[in-house]
């Protein structure tokens, strides 16, 4: 099945371009509105490419729910992204490639990411987490190669669970990644210009 609907794109041509930047909107989101984004994390030099999942939403039910209930959407998701970053692979190296998301779109970063780690550009997970009831680590597969991970988090977030964040923190450390795990008391639901200064300066290094 297919997950991807279209793919927006923004910044110089993948042919000429040095660096990429793939955005991941949340559920309910859209790729029009993570377009604004990319402008907040990374200069112009970037080739930008944000897809928009069908229906807005990657898989139907929380990510912390059995995956067979999210099947066969999340892994239509899960592939979809690889392919796409496959794609850009064609012409930008996957150690030049950068994957942002928020909320059902972070999860969906790290997971794609640490389902097939390798060195990547930097890994950025606005509120986010691994996928599944619980963290099964037989799932995932490669070397971050000291690529760096950030992902943010409330203290009492109503939909990603702090705890859920601190252990992908601990998997993809275990995978070779440098994880930043930074959390925000009393935070709703949201991107905070904090974070998005972190990720220009320690991920971007803008």
């Amino acid at each position: 099945m297919k997950a991807i609907s279209k793919v927006l794109h923004q910044g110089p041509s993948i042919n000429t371009a040095k660096k990429a930047l793939i955005l991941l909107h949340g559920r309910g989101g859209t790729a029009d509105n993570m377009l604004s984004l990319a402008d907040r994390l990374c200069n112009s030099d970037f080739y930008i490419a944000v897809p928009q999942a069908v229906h807005n939403t990657w898989y139907p039910y929380s990510f912390m729910e059995e995956e067979e209930r999210n099947e066969p959407y999340l892994s239509a998701s899960v592939n979809g992204i690889n392919e796409l970053i496959a794609q850009i692979a064609q012409y930008i190296p996957k150690q030049n490639i950068f994957i942002a998301g928020f909320s059902q779109g972070a999860c969906l970063a790290l997971e794609v990411s640490a389902r097939f780690a390798t060195k990547y550009g930097g890994i950025v997970a606005f509120t986010g987490g691994l996928i599944g009831s619980k963290i099964d680590e037989g799932k995932y597969r490669g070397d971050f190669q000291s690529t760096k991970v950030f992902i943010s988090n409330g203290d009492q977030d109503p939909h990603i669970p702090l705890a859920r964040s601190e252990q992908s923190k601990e998997l993809i450390e275990k995978r070779g990644g440098d994880v930043t795990l930074k959390v925000y008391p009393g935070r709703p639901h949201t991107i905070t210009e904090d974070e998005l200064k972190f990720a220009r300066e320690s991920i971007f290094s803008l």
